[in-house]
């Protein structure tokens, strides 16, 4: 009798097992639908994301053999194929390129423009910052001071990687907007700064010398003409895979390009 019941014992046990997993069966089956699809998903960005800095990097190479050969058109339109790209890296980089032919030809405006967005999808503030300095620039001559200061303030922090050459063009943008004194004031920290590189506080002398003189406006071509002077020889920058830091650009040579 004992082993009957336990017999019969032993069947429910089996059957509440059985509808146990039947009942888990399709939960399972869609959690592990889930993680494959997920597992294909991933898989599937990254190559395409491989497929895509591959095309970016052509076109951007591209585009600095055309430049080499001094074809700014096409030098253009490969950065502009390598911009559109989704590979942060190399679209800013690209987009620097673009704003720096814009500017060459004479349209600031145009340049600026580029310069923001490559700001925008800079991968670091490195690179950001770089491009907010040079948007910056392009608009000493026509943008109005107020909007040179905001621009420029906040690249104004020490802890940031131009904050040096942000003092500088915003020391310019006081020259040009007629605050003298400030300027000149501005001028005299770059001079005595430790970090200014040596042709900075050069500029910063002219700037000063010339303020003393009365020659203000002069200051402002001097610095420009100055700040055009060949610099030192520096290390090509190599784009930088999207999202790492790398090695910074080579700063700017002055306030005014």
């Amino acid at each position: 009798m004992v082993d009957l019941f336990e017999e019969v014992e032993g069947e429910l046990r089996s059957d509440r097992y059985l509808k146990l997993v039947r009942g888990l069966a399709p939960w399972a089956t869609g959690v592990f639908a889930v993680v494959l699809l997920g597992y294909c998903a991933y898989w599937g960005y990254t190559v395409w994301q491989d497929r895509n800095m591959a095309a970016a990097a052509a076109a951007y190479q591209k585009g600095v053999d055309a430049l080499s050969q001094n074809d700014t058109t096409g030098a253009f339109a490969a950065f502009e194929i390598a911009a559109k790209a989704d590979t942060p890296g190399y679209k800013t980089l690209a987009l620097l390129q673009e704003g720096d032919l814009r500017l060459a030809a004479g349209k600031p405006d145009e340049a600026a423009k580029l310069y923001d967005a490559a700001a925008a999808v800079a991968p670091n503030q490195i690179f950001g910052d770089l491009a907010s300095l040079k948007a910056a620039e392009a608009l000493l001559d026509s943008a109005p001071y107020a909007q040179l200061q905001t621009r420029l303030t906040p690249l104004m922090d020490p802890k940031r990687p131009y904050w040096l050459y942000a003092k500088e063009a915003l020391a310019m943008a006081k020259l040009m907007a007629g605050k003298t004194a400030d300027a000149r004031k501005d001028f005299t920290v770059l001079g005595l700064s430790l970090g200014a590189p040596q042709d900075m506080r050069e500029r910063s002398q002219i700037a000063i010398a010339l303020i003393d003189a009365g020659e203000a406006q002069t200051a402002v071509q001097a610095v420009k003409i100055a700040a055009t002077m060949p610099p030192p020889p520096t290390a090509t920058v190599a784009p930088p895979p999207d999202g790492s830091q790398g090695g910074p650009p080579s700063p700017p040579a002055g306030a005014a390009q």
